[in-house]
């Protein structure tokens, strides 16, 4: 089950990246057609892919945090027996 939530955040960084480049890539097509740059939409998205990977990482260092903490609790038990 672990191996699967994994598969998630790595899919996850790895949808940001595709997009953010696919993004890029549309905003240099646009400022190119129209000598206009999107400055607003610009900083919103990579503000909001930056929101979301920041979320994705504090997610997974808490659970690693708590995994840490319960194979502590679990080798000071077994010590005690």
């Amino acid at each position: 089950m672990s191996k699967k939530k994994n598969r998630f955040s790595k899919f996850i960084v790895t949808l940001v990246i595709i997009l953010n480049t696919v993004f890029t890539a549309a905003v240099l097509y646009a400022f190119v057609r129209t000598g206009s740059e999107p400055m607003t939409l610009i900083g919103a998205w990579f503000t909001f892919t930056t929101g979301e990977l920041w979320m994705l990482s504090s997610i997974k260092k808490s659970k690693v945090k708590k995994d840490g903490e319960n194979n502590e609790n679990q080798l000071e038990t077994e010590a005690d027996q």
